[in-house]
């Protein structure tokens, strides 16, 4: 574990932080789909991502969700954080986007590495503000993006995490993740491949040009 974590965060915590992560972290591989914290659960430990990405999600009072942001490599859930930090149950649901590297910290140990080690307490503030920022990019497509761009920006979103022109979702899946109906999300995706920006395969769609 060691090895992979030098891999990714070697540039952002010294060694003895490094050798303490191993020492106490849990490694985790998880498969696709994988949904490993739920909304009203108690949040025991922080994921640090070594490889894949995860996406974070909100529900409302219905059960529709919300793709609130991405996490990748190097990356930490905020979210997460403070659930940790106070004892309180998630507000969100984490699932793997792709097969998932990541390593567990004990909540115990958060507070004490902030105290002990600078390079743990501006990975923390620098996380934090990673994801207030995605929020906030959230929050501005959805007040002021029509239902076309937002689905533009998912798609490039996925691109990017993924790094793969293929996105690999069926039209329910995207609405449920945009809040909306598949009835609309079909339709814009038969635009978006009349303008030639993609091509619509079964339960799939490549992307050309976005």
């Amino acid at each position: 574990m060691i090895d992979e974590l030098r891999e990714g965060y070697s540039e952002i915590f010294e060694a003895p932080l490094l050798q303490e992560i191993s020492e106490v972290g849990i490694f985790k591989e998880v498969s696709e789909g994988h949904k490993f914290i739920e909304i009203g659960d108690y949040v025991r430990s922080m994921p640090l991502l070594i490889s894949g990405a995860i996406k974070i999600l909100r529900e409302d009072g219905e059960g529709d969700e919300l793709l609130l942001y991405f996490l990748e490599r190097g990356d930490t859930c905020a979210m997460t954080m403070t659930c940790c930090m106070g004892q309180k149950k998630s507000e969100i649901r984490a699932i793997a986007e792709l097969d998932t590297k990541l390593i567990m910290i004990p909540v115990q140990k958060m507070e004490e590495w902030t105290g002990k080690y600078k390079s743990w307490r501006n990975f923390v503030f620098k996380s934090y503000h990673n994801r207030f920022n995605e929020l906030l990019e959230t929050i501005d497509s959805i007040a002021f993006l029509r239902m076309d761009e937002r689905l533009l920006k998912y798609l490039r979103d996925k691109v990017k995490v993924t790094n793969d022109m293929i996105v690999q979702n069926t039209h329910q899946e995207i609405a449920y993740e945009l809040n909306t109906s598949r009835v609309v999300i079909s339709r814009l995706l038969k635009q978006l491949e009349k303008l030639g920006k993609i091509e619509l395969q079964r339960n799939r769609i490549k992307v050309i040009s976005l």
